[in-house]
């Protein structure tokens, strides 16, 4: 079965519970990789990966230690399309795919709000994280672990 990667580092509380209760539910090996210490609770499926703090280091450790087939779970649009270029499956934490056929618009419109903030633009923030989110996300996760179990 494959595994599921998390980049813990910006995922919200409620998506890590409902990422720990599907990977209990579903024994699938679950990790949450981040440059801090990320609190989980004793499981054999859900385990976190602690690594170094510097620029990129939880990112890059997931791209060495995925496997085409895995789930990353990820809102870095240049880590999910490392991710997809070796063959992971990849979804935000609000329950959106991301694949070859919508990543490089996604990454390039990021790079142009990017290019406008740095020039004073405000752009705003993502929004907050709703209900709405919460439950798009846990279907899509849902689905997608019935799908490869």
């Amino acid at each position: 079965m494959p595994s599921l990667w998390v980049d813990a580092d910006a995922c919200p509380r409620v998506a890590r519970d409902i990422i720990v209760r599907a990977a209990e539910r579903t024994q699938t090996a679950t990790w949450f990789v981040a440059n801090h210490q990320v609190p989980l609770p004793p499981s054999p499926w859900v385990k976190p990966l602690a690594v170094a703090s510097g620029f990129d280091a939880a990112d890059d450790e997931i791209v060495r230690r995925l496997v085409p087939g895995d789930l990353l779970v990820t809102a870095d649009l240049p880590l999910a399309q490392e991710a997809i270029d070796k063959g992971a499956a990849v979804m935000t934490n609000r329950g959106e795919a991301l694949d070859r056929s919508n990543i490089r618009a996604r990454v390039q419109m990021r790079d142009f709000m990017e290019t406008m903030r740095s020039s004073g633009e405000h752009t705003g923030g993502p929004k907050g994280y709703s209900d709405v989110d919460r439950r798009e996300f846990a279907n899509a996760l849902d689905r997608w672990l019935a799908k490869n179990r």
